[in-house]
């Protein structure tokens, strides 16, 4: 489905990041790994199907390291088709405790970051005519908010606003901007909740069950490749029935 066409995935290096890239690397794509940690990059694209695949060390919340980027993109000598917008962080605190830095760090890494990625990548693409799925990695809490996370559920409310509109505007230019939504997926960092914890999230799922990484990925590789070459602003959400 993605034979032979680059991808660039940030935060690539763990998580649902990686589980994209190994489901893009899969379908014939080649990856740019791009991660805050080289040696997590590294790491993804030795377990990736295939070759040409490489690893980028970036700050994806800095315009200096985006542009380092875009010069790197030169070296392949073609435009991305794929770029998925992964790169995420929590600072978690409630709204009368909050700092204004753990207000900013997310907002920069959770949706400044999209703007710029998306602007360089959108750029290369319409400059070389090259078609390019844009994939947003938003959250539903960006749909229906969370306790303690003002900050997080803002940037991802934002992701979706940035998609819908970023789609209107590149629609006729042969660029395509979607979002994903997840819900609760499983990671390392659910698994070390308490039991009563995660029975509690479980139990607002309506499937009741945690959804798992290579879900999302499957989410991605859809809104990525030609089988939704006909779907641009929308939101997909995979939740297991939360938040419908």
């Amino acid at each position: 489905m993605l034979s032979s066409k680059l991808a660039i995935v940030t935060g690539g290096g763990s998580g649902i990041g990686q589980e994209i890239c190994k489901k893009l690397a899969a379908s014939g794509a080649k990856l740019i790994v791009a991660d805050l940690k080289k040696s997590a990059a590294e790491n993804t694209a030795k377990l990736l199907t295939g070759s040409s695949h490489t690893a980028f060390e970036i700050d994806v919340s800095k315009l200096s390291d985006v542009n380092r980027l875009r010069e790197f993109i030169k070296n392949w000598k073609t435009s991305p088709s794929v770029l998925v917008n992964c790169a995420g962080i929590t600072k978690d605190s409630t709204l009368l405790k909050m700092s204004q830095e753990q207000w900013q760090d997310v907002m920069n890494v959770n949706l400044n970051s999209i703007f710029m990625m998306s602007q360089m990548v959108a750029r290369e693409s319409v400059k070389s005519e090259t078609p390019l799925s844009i994939v947003n990695v938003s959250s539903i809490v960006g749909k229906i908010g969370n306790f303690g996370q003002t900050n997080y559920a803002a940037t991802k409310a934002g992701v979706i606003g940035f998609t819908k509109s970023a789609a209107r505007e590149l629609a006729t230019k042969n660029v395509r901007v979607n979002a994903v939504l997840p819900g609760f997926i499983r990671t390392p960092m659910t698994e070390a909740m308490p039991p009563k914890v995660l029975e509690t999230m479980v139990s607002m799922v309506p499937q009741r069950r945690l959804g798992e990484p290579e879900e999302i990925a499957n989410a991605v590789l859809f809104l990525a490749s030609d089988m939704s070459s006909y779907v641009t602003g929308t939101t997909l959400e995979v939740t297991g029935g939360l938040g419908m």
